[in-house]
């Protein structure tokens, strides 16, 4: 995902800017297209902030459980600080190499080998976010089969794995549906097929890529924050990447659905990266809220709220001036300052930065209740420990259940 998320922000704001504000679509000028209707760009603004919310929060919800998986395959990637560090150069670097790719290559070959890629990734997102949903249309006696798919490495004792993936019948199911879902995305790149993907992916980085504190987050945001400016408003290379990479790395609403219907063609756009983004900072916070075991999301919805005020911002803004604008310019001051001036006024800040998510203790997770009193080095308490544990005493007998 490090490396889709790059390319996502790279091409988000030909389509959250661009291409909502002027009308530009895929392939055909926009010149040659009559204005959209205040109706039309009303519906599709309104759709695009609608589907952006979606994955924000049900991922952020998803991601509070998904550190709880036993399948290492839905365990959540942890960014620390390094990462969040280099992410901007990394980031910059692929859009930069996408531009050149674009520049010296047929547009029309690297398009299709993209579109493969997707197409594979897209169908195991779609899979992995509509099976929740789907197990409670199976009946009772669905016969569920397990299996897993197993890649090793070595023999003996050096024996590594390398894939160990476990799935059942109803995954299948559900990767059979998502299938559809490609290969009417491969044919005929209708926006309904593209949105599906987009949002599989959305909620996905959400729910899988957790920020390790607070303070990368802010790191994170502030560096992608003078990347988004700087290639959006510094070069054209952010807009050309855009208009040239097909692939669901945006969501896409007609502004004149009301006149062409589904056959409709002169998109509004929102790239992903502009939902993942803040996105994974907001699940941050929410895992926080569960932390402080108040009972309250504040600080969870107060990013959220600002996360809608920021968007609509960068509609507004985009609208007025006609010319791309940076989402993220107006993204990170809100999703960073609402909750900040929160835990200001509560007096949470020192709560808030020393956080750490990756040692957060979630439901049904042991726990070790009583610490040993033992100085000294870290193998001196070891034989502490073990010559407790060594001592004959007395024990009762306990049930299973109770142990």
């Amino acid at each position: 995902w490090g490396g889709e998320a790059a390319m996502e922000e790279a091409a988000a704001h030909n389509g959250s800017a661009a291409g909502a504000a002027a009308g530009a679509g895929t392939g055909t000028p926009t010149a040659t297209r009559p204005p959209a209707t205040p109706e039309g760009m009303a519906l599709a603004y309104g759709s695009l902030v609608l589907m952006a919310l979606l994955p924000i929060f049900f991922g952020a919800l998803r991601s509070v459980s998904c550190a709880k998986s036993k399948n290492s395959s839905e365990m959540p990637e942890t960014i620390t600080s390094r990462d969040a560090a280099r992410f901007p150069i990394v980031a910059s670097c692929t859009l930069l190499g996408l531009y050149l790719f674009f520049k010296i290559f047929s547009q029309e070959y690297i398009n299709l080998l993209l579109s493969m890629y997707f197409f594979v990734l897209g169908i195991l997102a779609l899979s992995h976010t509509i099976s929740p949903m789907m197990n409670r249309f199976f009946p009772a006696n669905f016969p569920n089969k397990q299996y897993q798919l197993l890649f090793t490495q070595g023999s003996g004792e050096s024996k590594e794995e390398i894939v160990n993936y476990e799935f059942d019948t109803k995954d299948l199911v559900c990767l059979a549906l998502s299938s559809v879902v490609g290969v009417w995305y491969l044919l005929r790149k209708h926006w309904i097929a593209n949105n599906l993907f987009g949002l599989a992916f959305s909620l996905n980085g959400v729910e899988l890529l957790h920020l390790n504190n607070v303070s990368t987050g802010c790191i994170l945001l502030g560096g992608l924050f003078i990347y988004d400016v700087f290639w959006v408003f510094g070069t054209n290379v952010m807009v050309t990447v855009a208009k040239s990479f097909e692939a669901p790395i945006k969501l896409v609403f007609p502004q004149d659905l009301l006149e062409k219907g589904l056959e409709a063609d002169n998109f509004a756009m929102l790239g992903l990266g502009d939902i993942v983004i803040p996105g994974i900072f907001i699940a941050l916070l929410l895992r926080f809220d569960i932390s402080l075991k108040k009972n309250t999301h504040t600080y969870f919805y107060t990013s959220f709220v600002a996360y809608i005020f920021g968007l609509g911002l960068t509609i507004f803004i985009m609208h007025i001036f006609k010319h791309a604008q940076p989402a993220l310019l107006y993204l990170v001051p809100a999703c960073i300052g609402f909750p900040l001036l929160v835990a200001l006024a509560k007096g949470e800040v020192t709560e808030m930065f020393s956080y750490e998510s990756s040692a957060e203790i979630l439901p049904h997770t042991p726990r070790l209740t009583h610490f040993p009193t033992v100085s000294g080095s870290p193998a001196s308490l070891a034989d502490s420990m073990q010559q407790k544990l060594s001592c004959p005493r007395r024990r009762r007998q306990q049930s299973p259940s109770a142990m």
